[in-house]
């Protein structure tokens, strides 16, 4: 069982480890960065550094955890990497389909793949999907996540890296926001944030602010710690409304 420092969940599952370089958002990769490190360290699931890995002494392990948890999949991954196969998504969703307990987040950058996978099988109840959105380019995968029927559909604009303008939120639940961290990290501005946080009030969305990162609201390069995770003088971290997933399957 591994705990993790992102706000939004408890639980990390790495089934798959590994990615490749897909869009703007991925050019200073935190996963990357921590995966070269653990390989530097001995740890046998990375030996493989930062290469799409999958790793099937690792699908069961939420079956052994008994107490409920939101579980973020592939933290250190991207599920819909072209080099997962559909078979071994199919054993990744037949945990999660044995573990209704427990919710699971799934975040891609790949949303054609997903939408590709999901038009072929159901989704699971218990699972969230979403998309990265960083910038305005790459607003298409809007579309192909709000037609899927997940309990929960959310938007993770981390790293921010432009004002992304309009957004229709139409059957979105839920919005992450985050600015960048590390040596290279790019700026984030309030405006950008302030942007998305008024459209998501008007439209009914939750709303979560996750960090600065390395730049501050003042824009400031110091230590993400310090830059903190107030915006305009509030903590906003709000969480979607949705049905308790226990024993809906």
């Amino acid at each position: 069982m591994r705990t993790t420092k992102i706000e939004w969940t408890d639980r990390t599952w790495n089934p798959v480890t590994g990615c490749t370089k897909f869009s703007a958002g991925c050019a200073h990769c935190y996963a990357e960065t921590m995966a070269n490190r653990l390989r530097a360290m001995g740890i046998k699931k990375y030996a493989n550094g930062f290469l799409p890995t999958l790793h099937e002494d690792s699908l069961y392990e939420p079956i052994k955890w008994k107490k409920p948890h939101t579980i973020f999949v592939c933290s250190m991954a991207d599920l819909f990497h072209e080099k997962v196969t559909f078979d071994f998504i199919d054993r990744v969703m037949a945990t999660i389909r044995q573990t209704p307990h427990h919710r699971y987040q799934i975040l891609t950058k790949r949303a054609e793949r997903m939408a590709e996978y999901f038009s072929q099988t159901d989704i699971p109840k218990n699972v969230w999907l979403g998309v990265t959105v960083e910038s305005s380019s790459v607003k298409h995968r809007i579309e192909l996540l709000r037609p899927l029927q997940a309990t929960v559909r959310f938007l993770s604009c981390e790293p921010l890296l432009e004002d992304i303008g309009e957004v229709n939120l139409t059957d979105i639940d839920w919005i992450i926001v985050g600015g960048e961290s590390g040596v290279k990290a790019r700026p984030m501005k309030p405006e950008w944030v302030r942007s998305i946080l008024q459209q998501a009030n008007q439209q009914g969305v939750a709303f979560f602010f996750k960090q600065w990162g390395t730049w501050g609201s003042d824009g400031v390069k110091r230590n993400k710690k310090a830059n903190g995770k107030t915006f305009d003088g509030k903590i906003i971290q709000m969480m979607p409304h949705f049905k308790e997933c226990i024993n809906l399957e």
